[in-house]
């Protein structure tokens, strides 16, 4: 056996390990659905190194050497679609397509050529240099930058250089006077190696980058509220307290604003479960909008669904004063009537309750004083904003909006 079809074999079994680990991957977790292209793509890899191994016992190489030029080429075009599916990028289908055309066509033309001329060899390596640019080109438009990722975009475009230098090479060492006498030169066996090595590094850090993202992607569903797309109370739990850490550490002041949907079960007895969920979701909505304005951004506030119709929002550097203007843009918007499209002579309107972090308390007894004003805006009215302060600005649903009240 000669080097290169040694190399070969090794990149023959290197393959099938990953067409095992992409479909464990996609098996088990199924949004996950970049990594079944990756499968697909190792799976074309896996009949191309068997086409290779094959070549030299065929009596006409024609045929046969077209399809394995087309083979790998529709492995990089199905890593390119892969990469694309995982980084939530649209995959080009349009480029891919037209390069899987032109250059069969060119193959086609170019495969009777003299073997070893440089132009040949170009013509026959840059759709392959091309399809790995795509990758790249996919990397760079999910706009991510970490250190993966930008290891990922290094590894396409070292490939593409390597497609690119083999003509070079093949020029030098010679690459066979016949496609079936390839297998046996020191060309093939340098090509092959300097593969082997882009496969196994390309591999690994496709199948670490789909993990750590699917790991990402199964805490957030996990930790999201469906009905409403906020964080659900573990969720909520969570980055309160490493935004309440983070906090201690800067020494900014952090407020929460908890709130409640007022006579919700008489929503759901009169109006039925679907308007209630709409309720939900309209509530939902509108502690976003509000959250995207002011002091409390969305990018720094945490906003969540702790259970029911209860909700919470709690963000770094802001004070009683601020928190109660963001609960006045959530109160006043979603108090109007014909907000709901099901029910749109229902008015819904919610109790707010606010409270400044101390610096000898934790998440808990933050939580817990803001619900003491919220009770006391509960048991005031309804529809109003309570603060835990000897005298706080309540805002009910009348002419006169804002009033003092007094926390029990």
């Amino acid at each position: 056996m000669s080097a290169a079809a040694f190399v070969l074999a090794i990149n023959f079994c290197v393959a099938g390990l990953f067409v095992t680990a992409f479909t464990v991957v996609a098996v088990n977790a199924r949004i996950a659905t970049g990594a079944r292209w990756l499968a697909l793509a190792y799976c074309a890899g896996l009949v191309n190194f068997g086409l290779e191994m094959i070549l030299p016992l065929q009596s006409d190489p024609r045929p046969l050497g077209i399809g394995i030029f087309m083979v790998f080429l529709l492995a990089l075009a199905a890593s390119a679609v892969g990469l694309a599916r995982n980084y939530r990028v649209d995959p080009p289908w349009l480029l891919l397509g037209g390069l899987l055309i032109a250059s069969f066509i060119d193959v086609v033309l170019i495969y009777d050529m003299e073997r070893n001329t440089l132009l040949r060899g170009l013509l026959y390596q840059a759709p392959y240099a091309l399809m790995l640019l795509i990758g790249a080109l996919v990397v760079l438009r999910s706009g991510r930058r970490h250190v993966l990722d930008l290891v990922l975009l290094a590894i396409q475009v070292l490939g593409a250089l390597h497609f690119l230098g083999k003509p070079f090479l093949a020029v030098a060492l010679g690459s066979g006077a016949n496609p079936q006498a390839y297998i046996g030169t020191s060309y093939a066996a340098i090509s092959q190696a300097v593969g082997a090595v882009l496969l196994i590094g390309n591999g690994i850090l496709m199948l670490v980058i789909i993990l750590r993202d699917t790991t990402t992607e199964m805490r957030a569903q996990s930790e999201t509220d469906p009905l409403s797309g906020l964080l659900n109370r573990r969720g909520f739990e969570d980055h309160a307290e490493e935004l309440l850490a983070a906090a201690r550490r800067s020494g900014v002041p952090v407020s929460v604003v908890v709130a409640d949907l007022d006579h919700f079960k008489a929503i759901n007895d009169q109006h039925g479960h679907d308007v209630g969920d709409a309720v939900i979701r309209s509530f939902a909505q509108t502690l976003q909008d509000a959250a995207s304005l002011g002091a409390m951004t969305v990018t720094g506030t945490v906003l969540g669904r702790l259970g029911g119709e209860e909700f919470a929002a709690l963000a770094p550097g802001s004070g009683l004063h601020s928190a109660q203007l963001f609960a006045e843009r959530v109160r006043t918007p979603f108090g109007t009537k014909g907000l709901i499209r099901q029910a749109p002579e229902l008015q819904p309107t919610a109790s707010f309750g606010i409270a400044q972090l101390r610096a000898d308390e934790g998440l808990f007894d933050l939580l817990r004083r803001a619900d003491a004003a919220l009770y006391q805006a509960k048991r005031t009215g309804r529809d109003r904003i309570c603060l835990d302060v000897v005298e706080a600005v309540s805002a009910p649903a009348s002419a006169d909006r804002r009033q003092v009240s007094r926390r029990s």
